[in-house]
């Protein structure tokens, strides 16, 4: 059992892995907050890029 505890073969792995699950939240948290702003922003360009008839 004294062995398990000093393993550490899997523990950058587990770091790296922990690092973008905590990126991604925060990419979605981001995206959630300012969503409502870029449909906005996307919207008024289309508008303007549309060709007049």
């Amino acid at each position: 059992m004294k062995w398990l505890m000093n393993e550490e073969s899997g523990q950058g792995m587990v770091e790296y892995g922990l690092i973008l699950v905590l990126v991604s939240v925060v990419a979605i948290v981001a995206l959630g907050a300012v969503g409502g702003k870029l449909k906005e922003i996307f919207e008024g360009l289309t508008e303007k890029l549309k060709p007049s008839t």
